[in-house]
């Protein structure tokens, strides 16, 4: 039998004992190692030669990711480790580490119970480092650190003992206070890295080598060998003496959770069904014999296959043609066929059991973050949506270049939003014209030079790129009416500033879009309190959308509840576009304070009250200060000292404001905010103010108020962009 078949063999075996399952992800800020790592750990585990791992990238296997040299896309892969307990299988995702493609870490972290963060000995901690952090800790995934490129502090900046342990003690400090900032209150002391521990590894994934204590006091060696193995070049031969696929795997099964143990606190933090159903009880227990339910966190298309779609079964049991039922879309599908993943390849098996990832052919209408059940036995209640760190802020009209071609690129841009849900798609039949936003110029280059242009072939004109803003308000409205059409109902307005705490908890994700069709439930209206909504308000609530709430402070009118799922549409339509640019609102608080409705139900429909209600919302907003907000990033830019002038000058002459300095060595850390519209070609410009000498990363950090002078002169551009007037 080959070496493939065995693997796929002992795969299936494992698969149905959970206590040998880990489903893990890898994850870091841009080039800290990553897929070096990735490599590493497949070849421990016999699926690739173990003299190219570190060359290969074997699970950046799209050609644009071998091109630019960074993953674009997160990779599955399943593989067997053996240890001191037996054969484990470990389900494996790589993930991005590019600020650009953070949206497919977050859907990987649904997959996954367990990660291991690398971070660079060199750089240390960086922006992403913190983002794939938090990601992981909101899905309640528990972390271990690998600290990569040990070798260049000893060979490259001839770091003596007590200053390499100085350094290492300082990353590990600074992951902890970001675990202790950011876990679950019931993990912040227990998932702390800890060393002595073995929950943390250092090593080398380029020369293949890793050290942990563990392990040190194992094999016996210590630091003061690895400091000479690596001044007399002889990394090699500490591969073979301390392989790294050994030690992190080792520490994986160690300290990362099994599917049984993991899912008893990550299903009530993702499924706000009832956890004493059926279907509830099956998922804490990870039972392979109870109704089935699973979450789609990926599609990946195959030229030959199709859509496929990644899914995390958290119970029962998926075979090859099944009846599902996807809750998202209502719809039915079939799994055509169900396969584990092999890197770039899937392997098709018969059955695929709670507590691991697989592949599923045939289900076109999935989109990631869709909940999956049997068709027999329909789950109640979808799994929480995928809520991401970032938001798009880029966007570009596209068109095709041949008329010919516009049915296929609208079939293309539904698929890319079915994808990946940190893309928004705006389809205009009419026009012919389509708008994409995505998080940054290298993810909506990558969509349309790749998805659009080279796997489809479609000639596409792209437009020039287009930063998204929002608009908010200053203050608070006088009493506005909104009159429907037939000029028979009326409805009265105040609109104020959301509280900062209310909104807060909305971006931390406590509070999530919702509509009250009827009466808030205690449950949600506690969390609004909580939240710092005053009580009165609290409990009537009638919807809180893209960080905006409207609330009911009428009293005693009758037809208000027939007219209840009306006004929430109509709130919802004049929040998606506001008074000053028909840019999306956030932060404001809608308050209804009297209504009058026609007594003739036939003179309230939606075509009456839906326009009442939008139109008095943005009168309202219209006098209450409204303003433009900008979409901002972080900027870290890593400089020898010589070039901090250069780097500064850099980011001062984008509108951008220096935040704070850091000197380490002979390195000035710059940290500075600058707003998206300025940061077009910001990637030359540094490279060329520093002579490509610096290392640099951005992270979106949410919206901030368009300076005064410059709103007048920025809402009137965007207004003659969309052929609105531009009064």
């Amino acid at each position: 039998m080959g070496r493939r078949a065995k693997m796929v063999e002992k795969v299936t075996s494992l698969m149905e004992t959970h206590d040998k399952i880990r489903n893990i992800g890898i994850c870091a800020h841009i080039d800290h190692g990553k897929t070096t790592l990735s490599d590493n750990l497949l070849a421990g585990a016999g699926m690739i030669s173990k003299e190219l791992a570190g060359d290969q990238l074997a699970l950046d296997f799209d050609e644009e990711e071998a091109a630019r040299g960074i993953t674009i896309y997160a990779a599955n892969v399943s593989m067997v480790h053996q240890s001191e307990t037996g054969e484990h299988l470990i389900n494996l995702i790589d993930t991005p580490g590019h600020v650009d493609f953070g949206g497919d870490v977050t859907r990987a972290m649904r997959a996954i119970d367990g990660a291991i963060v690398v971070c660079c000995a060199v750089e240390g901690v960086m922006p992403q480092t913190e983002t794939v952090l938090r990601q992981a800790l909101k899905e309640k995934v528990k972390p271990v650190l690998f600290i990569n490129k040990v070798d260049r502090l000893i060979n490259e900046l001839k770091l003596t003992p007590e200053e390499l342990q100085g350094r290492f003690m300082k990353i590990i400090a600074e992951v902890n206070i970001l675990i202790e900032k950011m876990a679950p209150e019931e993990f912040k002391k227990e998932w702390l890295c800890d060393v002595m521990g073995g929950k943390v590894a250092f090593g080398s994934a380029y020369n293949n080598w890793a050290i942990s204590v563990p392990y040190m006091q194992k094999s016996g060696i210590s630091f003061k060998d690895i400091i000479d193995f690596c001044n007399d070049e002889r990394q090699k031969e500490l591969a073979d003496k301390a392989p790294l696929h050994e030690v992190c795997l080792d520490m994986v099964i160690k300290h990362l959770p099994n599917p049984v143990q993991a899912q008893k606190y990550r299903i009530p933090n993702i499924w706000k069904g009832d956890i004493e159903s059926e279907v509830g009880k099956s998922m804490m227990t990870c039972d392979p014999n109870g109704p089935l339910a699973g979450v789609i966190t990926k599609i990946i298309v195959d030229k030959h296959a199709g859509a496929i779609s990644a899914c995390r079964l958290f119970s029962g049991r998926m075979k090859q043609g099944d009846e599902l039922f996807l809750i998202g879309a209502q719809q039915k599908a079939r799994a055509q066929q169900v396969s584990v993943f092999m890197g770039a390849e899937r392997v098709q098996v018969p059955s695929i059991s709670a507590g691991n990832i697989c592949a599923i052919t045939g289900l076109k209408e999935a989109t990631a973050g869709e909940t999956v059940s049997a068709f027999s036995n329909k789950m109640e209640q979808a799994f929480e949506g995928l809520s991401h760190v970032s938001e798009p802020v880029i966007t570009v009209a596209i068109e095709a270049k041949n008329t010919k071609d516009l049915p296929k690129l609208i079939e293309v841009l539904r698929q890319i939003a079915r994808e990946d849900n940190t893309v928004r798609v705006e389809i205009n039949e009419e026009t012919g014209e389509h708008l994409i936003s995505g998080m940054g110029e290298l993810h909506i280059e990558v969509i349309t030079n790749t998805k659009i242009g080279r796997d489809t072939g479609i000639e596409v004109d792209v437009g020039e790129p287009i930063v998204v803003y929002r608009e908010t308000i200053n203050g608070t409205s006088p009493e506005i009416e909104g009159k429907s059409p037939n000029k028979h109902n009326k409805l009265y307005f105040i609109v104020e500033p959301l509280e900062d705490s209310v909104y807060e908890a909305y971006v931390k994700g406590d509070l999530k879009d919702e509509d009250f069709k009827r009466k808030i439930s205690s449950e949600a209206e506690a969390r609004f309190e909580a939240a710092g909504l005053p009580k009165d308000e609290a409990k009537k609530v009638m919807s809180i959308m893209g960080g905006n709430l409207i609330t009911n402070l009428t009293r005693g009118i009758v037809q208000l509840d027939e007219a209840r799922e009306l006004i929430i549409e109509g709130f919802k339509e004049a929040v998606r576009n506001g008074p000053l640019a028909a840019e999306k609102v956030q932060g404001v608080k809608v308050k209804l304070m009297d209504a009058t409705f026609h007594e003739d139900a036939i003179h309230r429909g939606p075509a009456q009250i839906i326009p009442a209600v939008r139109f008095g919302v943005r009168d309202a907003i219209t006098q209450a200060k409204p303003v433009l907000l900008e979409p901002m990033q972080k900027v870290y830019i890593n400089t020898p000292q010589d070039y901090m002038g250069d780097g500064m000058k850099e980011i001062n002459n984008r509108r951008g404001q220096i935040v704070d300095m850091e000197q380490e060595g002979d390195m000035s850390i710059i940290k500075g905010s600058v707003p998206v519209a300025e940061m077009f070609g910001f990637a030359g410009a540094i490279r060329g103010a520093t002579q490509g000498r610096c290392l640099w990363s951005v992270e979106f950090s949410g919206f901030e108020k368009v300076p005064g002078e410059l709103q007048p002169k920025i809402v009137q551009q965007i207004r003659s962009r969309k052929g609105l007037k531009t009064e």
